[in-house]
């Protein structure tokens, strides 16, 4: 089998034509600010690619959905890194269901009008800030008649250009003026939510990572999911599904990235066939274990091991891909990086998978009591 047919093939069925366009795109153009790939991913429906088909979507299982980030990943790296918290937000919305109050009526509106419009959802969860859990909330709401103001900003948000829906974990007064954690979900044109330039590095720049900041936006009741009183266990099987889910996608759109190395040395006949050889199995080293993930889901074997092993997962992957990057770097050689700038770019953003949290060291207390038979705590 050709290197990465498998996870062409699988893009091909499910997105069928979308990994053509891209092809047809220069790289340079691709990976640009004014990228056309996220204009093609809705045009052939990308967006719809986790949605279950009894709401109109593609329907794909996990295993299917990073065999299809990965081609994405290998052809337009700031494409599959863009829409892996759209894919992440689906897959949170979807799993609200025995959460939430009252949460059946809006989850079923808004995955029917991203699978009827191929919408693009933002995320607003907490992904990006130090000593924070994924889903902890990122902005704040105050309550006013008929509903809350929302206040706050999340960067870099990716899709924050594109999106057509934001959503995001929210702080609510509770009874006692505790806060209590909520999920948002917000037309992107609301008024009070506007974008800025944040993103200034030209790996990933296609990504559309900038500042979104909401200023007192109002959000009604058919906007925020709020968890019940007694919900805090439910509240931590939901961030254990939300680690397992993002993780997973993180790896699977940067192991896509390194493989578009591997596949230009293999392409090029770079190196000796046993260098070339021992490339491929680490990549795909990489691959099998973002995939034993995508089973582990399939088979329903969640919890706080599933989650632990899905972060561990991640640490060993980006120890991978440093290598294969490495290594690949070395085996095109000095013309092949200083007369294309797709070798730089590549390397560049395929380095990017350390910067996803938990980062190793904020976790490295959390997975030695993990190992002395604790829970696996995240922060």
């Amino acid at each position: 089998m050709k290197f990465l047919q498998l996870d062409h093939d699988v893009c091909g069925k499910l997105l069928p034509g979308l990994a053509d366009r891209l092809a047809d795109v220069p790289f340079d153009e691709l990976e640009s600010p004014a990228s056309p790939a996220i204009a093609l991913f809705k045009e052939y429906g990308g967006t719809n690619l986790l949605i279950p088909r009894a709401y109109g979507g593609v329907g794909a299982s996990a295993l299917d959905a990073v065999r299809v980030i990965r081609a994405l990943g290998s052809l337009a790296p700031s494409l599959a890194v863009a829409t892996a918290m759209h894919h992440f937000s689906v897959g949170m919305l979807f799993a609200v269901g025995p959460l939430y109050e009252s949460s059946t009526s809006i989850r079923a509106s808004v995955l029917d009008v991203v699978a009827k419009n191929r919408s693009l959802i933002a995320s607003g969860y907490a992904e990006g800030r130090s000593g924070h859990g994924i889903l902890s909330p990122t902005v704040e709401a105050r309550e006013t008649p008929g509903g809350y103001l929302v206040s706050g900003s999340k960067k870099p948000c990716s899709l924050s250009r594109s999106m057509d829906l934001l959503t995001a974990s929210v702080a609510l007064p509770g009874p006692e003026g505790e806060s209590e954690m909520g999920l948002l979900v917000l037309p992107a044109d609301t008024p009070g939510i506007s974008v800025h330039d944040f993103w200034s590095t030209f790996p990933l720049a296609a990504a559309e990572s900038h500042e979104v900041r909401l200023t007192d936006v109002f959000a009604g009741p058919e906007h925020i999911l709020r968890a019940p009183a007694n919900a805090a266990e439910k509240l931590d099987e939901l961030n254990e599904a939300g680690v397992i889910w993002f993780q997973m996608i993180v790896a699977a759109s940067y192991t896509g990235v390194a493989s578009a190395l591997v596949d230009l040395v293999l392409n090029r006949r770079r190196g000796s066939a046993d260098e070339r050889a021992r490339l491929c199995l680490l990549i795909e080293s990489a691959a099998s274990l973002v995939e034993g993930i995508a089973r582990r889901i399939m088979d329903d074997d969640l919890g706080n091991d599933c989650a632990a092993a899905s972060l561990f997962t991640r640490f060993s992957v980006q120890d991978i891909i440093t290598r294969v990057v490495s290594q690949a770097v070395e085996m095109l050689g000095g013309m092949a990086f200083i007369t294309s700038p797709k070798v730089a770019s590549l390397a560049s953003a395929a380095q990017a998978v350390v910067f996803h949290p938990p980062s190793r060291a904020s976790m490295s207390e959390a997975v030695v009591d993990y190992y002395a038979g604790k829970p696996l705590f995240f922060s």
